[in-house]
Formats: C-alpha cells, structure tokens, sequence
C-alpha cells in the first residue's frame, strides 16, 4: 500500500544505521519526534462535498484525503500534523479522453475547477486546491489511463495512456525490446503525462533527453476542445505545438495520450566512481566530459558536503574506513569530491566511452575507483528519496531545491544557495550539500539537500520552510539561474517566474490560458 502522509510503499523502510543518526546529531543536535495525526481522524472531519453527485466522481471523505496533497515539505507538514484546510470536493477516474471531456463538461456546468492528478509526487504544490476559491474543486485522475496504446517500430514511436507510470512504461516497452530511458528519482510514482507538463529531467537525460526531446506528439482535452499534435520527425510550420504542452502544468487541460521517441534497450550499461581532491579539478573534469560529447548517460558531481554525508548515511564499517585511508594516501582529503558517470550502450561503444572519460578524469587529477559505489547509487537509485521517510521518524526535515545555470555561474551559484539557506536559519543548525547531476555543454543543474530538526509545531515548521524557501530561491534568481530545472513551478516557484520571464513573457502565457480556458477552471492558481 502507498503511504497516505509520506513517500512510497509502506512496506519499505530505510533505516539509518547508529552510526547515521549520530552524524546527525553532532551537526544538528538531537531530532524532535513529532506525533503524526491519525488517518482516519482527517477523515472523520472532512466537510461535505459541494459537487453534485455524479456516477464517475468520488466524493467519500477518505479518497479526497488521499488526492488533497503532493510530496512537498509544506505538504508533508500538512499531512503528518494534520492540517488540512482544502480538499477536493470529489475524484474521478476516467478510463478514456472521451471521459476526460465529458468530466469537463460537467465541471464547468457546476462551476467548478479541475486539477489534473498523475502520480501525486509533485514538490511544488501542483496538485493543491487553490486557496482563496469558493468553486467546488474537481480532481481528476489518470491513474485509469496507463496503456500503450500504440507502437510504431518503424519510427519507435510510443504512444500512452498519459496516466502511466514509469515502472509500468518500461515494463511495456521491454517485453518488446524498448526503452524510454525516463528515469527521474519519483520514476515509480510519477506518471508520463506529469513529465511531459512539467519539463521532467530523468537520471540519464544525458543519453537519452529531457522529456521534451522525447514528447512527439499528443491529445490535450482542453474546455475549448481537443488539442491534437500529430508527429513529424521536424516542422517549420510555425510555432511548435509541442511548446505550448511541456511545462503547461495543467492550466491548458488535460494531456490524456502522449506520443514518445524510444530506443532500442542497450546492451550493457555501468556507473563507475571517482573521486577529485576539491570541487575546483572535479568542475573543471566534468565540464570537459560534457564538452567532449563522448555519449556518457550519466554525470553527477558531490560536492565534499555531500560527499561526505553520502559516505556517513551509508555507516561506517571497515569498507569506508580503508577507502578513508586510501583516498588519503592518493591526496584525496577532507575536500574529497565523489563523481559517479553512467556508460549504457552496445558493448564496443562502452569500452570506448569508459576509456575516454576515464583519460579527461585523469587529466583533472581523478582517481578512478571501479564500479563498487556507482553499484551501490544504481541500487538505491530510486531508494533514496525513502531517507524522507527515515528522517522524519528520527525528528529530521528535508528539503531540495534546484537550479541550472551556465559554466561560469555554477561555483557562484552553489556557495550562493548554501550560504542564503544558512542564514536563513539564523540560531537553528542546518546542514546542506549540493550536488550537480544533469551537465550541458552550455552549464549544469544545481541541486541543494537541507537537513534541519524539526520545531514542535506545525506553525514554527512551516515558518522555518517559508524562510529556507525564500532565501535560496531568491539566491537563484539574483545569480541569474532558472527557479526550476527540473520540477516545475506549480505555486511555490510561481512568485519568482517573471524574473526569468519578463512580464510580457507572463502575459503571453496567461493569453494563452485563457485561449484554451476562457472561464479560467484549469488548475488555477498554478505556474502564473
């Protein structure tokens, strides 16, 4: 079963070894236990629902709870202390785009909003009702529409229910030799169609492509009718259709079938470690990698914070203890950077790749160390992000927040974020670290973890989260970097997107809304 107030399966739990917890005690102090509301107490006083009946919606108390909030911090807070002050009215679950029009229709003959609901795994408040509304709110899930639908092997073109999930996606491509290659950390909850609106960045896009080089086309049910992009290998017949969908979070309508570039499944594919003395030879190294354009599918650069809280969560041991000494002995100390590259490919291909990136990673000062910890990251590729969970029943909150900038901003960028959220923490310890993990020619993403103890109310939680929040994200703009690389804008990014893209940009994108979406029902509230 799927946990109603954290991350995941409820049948899997990270633990943290002793030697984890007292890590952080010693940065942090000791963790502040917070008692979680009861599930079946939210439900007991859940308020009617304001949408008339209707045979496809359910309006019970218990499954609005369940679709009233998404993974980020403030929704967390919400769940664990119980304070939800805005549910949907009722859930659907259509089974075909025919469905989804109809749902609309009646939306908006009651006056209501809809929110388009995929995996429930946004961090930014896409899926929240809007807080100051008096409609009736219309939640609309695609958990029902998951099928491949189509396989073009000629052109290796999928086409999808929008509704599918990523372990469900590969499992159906696999049985015929394909991969899409999509791999974000929510990869086992989060759904196609939550990729595409939202501009997703899988693990390997460095092989594969953001999502918006592998969407090809789609349906889009909209209030003003059917929005349908044929593919094309390439158009100069004006502007790109595609354009108007990725990153539309919603506020067009509803993409109920999506249309994506596959490959065939690789031979073989390994991640390998290395380490670099400091963050100075480890930039410099993976900025050459990207330059080199040698096909990795993978780079992802610690910084030493995060290197070293890697190495500390993982425990201790004899392991840890001689590659302590080792790395030492070859110069690798306390600054110490852990890289991890990605080779996938057919077996020739690889054993150029490794060779090349292993020569530039030498050229840099790297040690290359084989493949024990890129093992242990694949492992726990998707694993990770149950450390929430662990940390939560400890006393510790965590957050992230991500950028991406040109070269010559990222070490700015990086001690910018670090310091802004440090500050903001003015009395109160926090402990953060940033790693880079999708390269560009061009730059790289930007992306920043914070530990903190968590206060004992929901109050002084939420006020700590407004502060952290604000501080960095205003660090972000002020360095000249996007406010999201990777997760979208929903409402917590939404203040600071004119600062990327100018007001006439916003009013352009509001014209466009209110083309597809006169009565202004699509998830309001959301991007701008």
């Amino acid at each position: 079963m799927r946990r109603w107030n954290g991350w995941g399966d409820d049948a899997v739990h990270l633990d943290l070894p002793e030697s984890a917890l007292a890590y952080l005690r010693e940065r942090l102090g000791e963790g502040v236990r917070c008692a979680d509301a009861r599930f079946e107490a939210l439900v007991a006083r859940v308020d009617e629902s304001r949408l008339p009946a209707h045979p496809s919606i359910d309006r019970s108390a218990a499954t609005r709870v369940l679709h009233a909030r998404g993974q980020s911090l403030p929704d967390w807070l919400a769940l664990r202390f119980g304070r939800i002050d805005r549910l949907p009215d009722g859930v659907a679950f259509p089974e075909t785009s025919h469905d989804v029009r109809e749902l609309l229709g009646y939306a908006r003959s009651v006056g209501a909003c809809v929110i388009p609901y995929g995996g429930g795994t946004s961090v930014v408040g896409h899926i929240n009702p809007p807080e100051h509304s008096d409609r009736p709110v219309l939640t609309i899930s695609l958990a029902h529409m998951r099928r491949l639908l189509d396989l073009d092997e000629e052109s290796r073109l999928a086409t999808f229910g929008a509704g599918v999930v990523g372990p469900d996606l590969e499992a159906q491509l696999r049985t015929r030799g394909y991969t899409l290659g999509h791999f974000p950390q929510s990869f086992e909850y989060s759904t196609l169609g939550g990729w595409v609106v939202t501009r997703s960045s899988g693990q390997q896009s460095l092989r594969y492509g953001r999502i918006e080089q592998l969407f090809a086309g789609g349906r889009v049910e909209t209030p003003s009718g059917t929005l349908t992009i044929p593919t094309v290998p390439a158009s100069a017949a004006g502007i790109d259709l595609r354009e108007l969908v990725l990153g539309s979070e919603g506020r067009l309508g509803i993409l109920t079938e999506a249309t994506v570039r596959v490959r065939p499944l690789p031979d073989h594919e390994s991640f390998h470690g290395c380490f670099f003395p400091n963050w100075e030879r480890a930039e410099a190294a993976v900025r050459a990698l990207a330059h080199a354009g040698i096909g990795l599918s993978m780079i992802r650069l610690a910084n030493a914070a995060e290197t070293l809280t890697t190495l500390r969560l993982a425990g201790g041991g004899l392991a840890l203890e001689l590659l302590d000494r080792y790395l030492r002995f070859c110069g690798c100390g306390d600054e110490r950077c852990l890289l991890i590259v990605g080779i996938t490919g057919d077996s020739e291909s690889t054993r150029v790749m490794l060779r090349s990136a292993r020569d530039i990673i030498a050229d840099h000062g790297g040690l290359y160390i084989g493949t024990q910890l890129g093992n242990r990251w694949r492992h726990n590729r998707f694993r990770g992000v149950y450390l929430r969970n662990a940390l939560w029943e400890h006393g510790y909150a965590v957050d992230t927040v991500e950028t991406a900038v040109d070269w010559p901003r990222v070490r700015a960028m990086v001690a910018a974020v670090e310091s802004a959220a440090a500050e903001s923490f003015d009395g109160e310890a926090l402990h953060y670290y940033t790693h880079l993990s999708h390269v560009y020619a061009q730059g790289s993403s930007v992306y920043s973890t914070f530990i903190f103890r968590l206060a004992a109310t929901y109050e002084e939680n939420l006020a700590r989260w407004q502060r952290l929040k604000g501080a960095v994200s205003e660090a972000i703009v002020a360095n000249g970097g996007t406010i999201s690389h990777q997760h979208g804008v929903g409402t917590d990014h939404r203040r600071y997107l004119a600062a990327e893209k100018g007001a006439l940009g916003i009013d352009a994108m509001r014209a466009i809304f209110r083309h597809f979406d006169a009565d202004a029902m699509m998830n309001p509230g959301k991007l701008c």
